[in-house]
C-alpha cells in the first residue's frame, strides 16, 4: 500500500508543480506589465527584480487553490481512462483509501495558504506600495481607493463610496486638527478628481455639499454643530507632504492577520471620530477581509474533494478539457468573493456568511461524489 501512496502521492506532485509554475506565471502578467513601465521610467532593475518577487506571495494565494484543483482533475481523469481505478477496486482498494493521501496532502496546502493570506502576503503587498512610494512612482490618484476611509494624508480622512475614473461619488471627509480631533466634517454626493503630477497635488472638486462644523469648547453637543450646504467645495490633498510625512496607514489588505483582527476588535481606537455606522461598515469590511483570506486557502481542501470525483467521471486526457472544468469551477467559487465585496457595505446581511457558501457546498458534493464513486 506503501507503493500505492507514494505512486499516487508523487504523480499528484509532478502534475501540481508544473500547474502552479504555469498558473503563477500567466497570473505575474500584470505584475510584469507594471515592471514594463517601471523600466519606461528609469527605475533600477534591482528595484524592479524586488518588486516582481514581492508579488509572488499573492500571486500564490490564488495559483495554489486553482493548481490543487487542476491537478486531481487531471491526475483522475488519467487514472480513469487507463481503467488503473477499476483495477484499484478489483484488489479490493477503496476510493477513499486511494484518496486519503491526497486528501491529506490538501489540508497541508491549505495550511500553507492561511499563512501565506494571512502573514507572508500582506506584508509582501504593503512593502510593494512603499517601494513605488518612495521611489516616486506611485500616482497620487491612486491612493483615492473607493470603499475605503483613508488616513495617509496629514490632517485629513477621507472616504470615497464610488470611483469611476476621476469621478468619486458618496464622498466623506474629516479635517482633522493637531490632536486628530474633528475640526470639520464634509459630505458630498459626487465629485471630480484633478491631479496635478507635476507639483504632487490632488484637487477633489466637490458638488452638492453639506458641511458641518462642531462647536470648538463642546465638540460633543451634537445641538451647538454648524450645518452649511455649498453647491462647491474645493478639497485639496498635498501628495508631497504626504511622502514626507512618513509611511502610509495601512488600508486592509497590508494588515497581517493579527492587526486585522485588532483593528476589528478596536474600531472605535483606531476610528474615533467616525459615526456608529460608518464604523460598522468598516468593521464588516474587515471582517469580509479576514474571512476571504480563511475561504480563500481553504479552496485548496474543498477543490481536492470536488476534483477527485470529476476527474474520474471526465474520463479524459486532454489537458484542455481539466482546464476548462477547471475555470468554471474557479469561476463560480470566486464569483462570491465579488459578491461579498460588494455587500460590505451593507453589515445587516452579514456578506461575510458569503464566502463560505462555494466552500461549504464543494465539500458536501465532493464528499457525496466520492462515495457514489466508490
Amino acid at each position: 500500500m506503501r507503493t500505492l501512496n507514494r505512486y499516487i502521492v508523487l504523480d499528484y506532485l509532478v502534475v501540481f508543480l508544473a500547474a502552479l509554475g504555469l498558473i503563477t506565471f500567466v497570473m505575474t502578467v500584470g505584475a510584469m506589465v507594471k515592471a514594463v513601465d517601471l523600466v519606461a521610467r528609469g527605475i533600477s532593475a534591482t528595484l524592479i527584480l524586488k518588486f516582481f518577487l514581492q508579488n509572488i506571495p499573492y500571486i500564490l494565494s490564488f495559483s495554489m487553490p486553482i493548481s490543487t484543483l487542476f491537478a486531481a482533475l487531471l491526475l483522475f481523469g488519467r487514472l480513469s481512462m487507463d481503467s488503473e481505478i477499476s483495477a484499484m477496486k478489483a484488489c479490493g482498494i477503496s476510493l477513499w483509501r486511494l484518496t486519503a493521501p491526497l486528501i491529506l496532502l490538501s489540508i497541508l496546502f491549505s495550511a500553507i495558504c492561511i499563512y501565506i493570506n494571512s502573514e507572508v502576503a500582506p506584508v509582501a503587498k504593503y512593502a510593494n506600495r512603499e517601494l513605488l512610494r518612495t521611489a516616486g512612482v506611485e500616482e497620487p490618484i491612486n491612493l483615492l481607493e473607493e470603499g475605503r476611509f483613508i488616513r495617509d494624508f496629514p490632517g485629513l480622512m477621507i472616504y470615497v463610496g464610488r470611483k469611476n475614473g476621476t469621478v468619486v461619488k458618496d464622498v466623506v471627509a474629516y479635517e482633522l486638527d493637531k490632536n486628530g480631533a474633528v475640526k470639520r466634517s464634509v459630505r458630498a454626493r459626487h465629485g471630480d478628481i484633478v491631479a496635478d503630477n507635476a507639483a504632487r497635488l490632488i484637487t477633489v472638486k466637490l458638488y452638492d455639499v453639506r458641511i458641518e462644523v462642531p462647536d470648538t469648547k463642546d465638540p460633543h453637543d451634537v445641538s451647538k454643530t454648524t450645518y452649511v450646504n455649498a453647491e462647491y467645495y474645493p478639497l485639496k490633498l498635498d501628495f508631497e507632504k504626504l511622502l514626507k510625512s512618513g509611511a502610509t496607514v495601512k488600508k486592509r489588505g497590508y494588515l497581517r492577520m493579527g492587526q486585522l483582527i485588532d483593528r476589528i476588535r478596536n474600531i472605535d481606537r483606531d476610528f474615533p471620530m467616525l459615526s456608529e455606522m460608518d464604523q460598522l461598515i468598516e468593521k464588516t469590511q474587515l471582517v469580509v477581509e479576514a474571512n476571504q483570506r480563511i475561504s480563500v486557502a481553504i479552496g485548496c481542501f474543498s477543490f481536492m474533494l470536488i476534483g477527485i470525483p470529476l476527474g474520474i467521471k471526465s474520463h479524459r486526457k486532454e489537458t484542455s478539457t481539466g482546464m476548462i472544468v477547471s475555470l468554471g469551477i474557479v469561476f463560480a467559487y470566486y464569483i462570491f468573493i465579488v459578491i461579498a465585496k460588494s455587500l460590505a457595505e451593507y453589515p445587516w446581511l452579514h456578506p461575510n456568511l458569503i464566502l463560505w457558501f462555494p466552500m461549504v457546498a464543494a465539500q458536501l458534493i465532493g464528499l457525496w461524489m466520492i462515495k457514489r464513486s466508490s
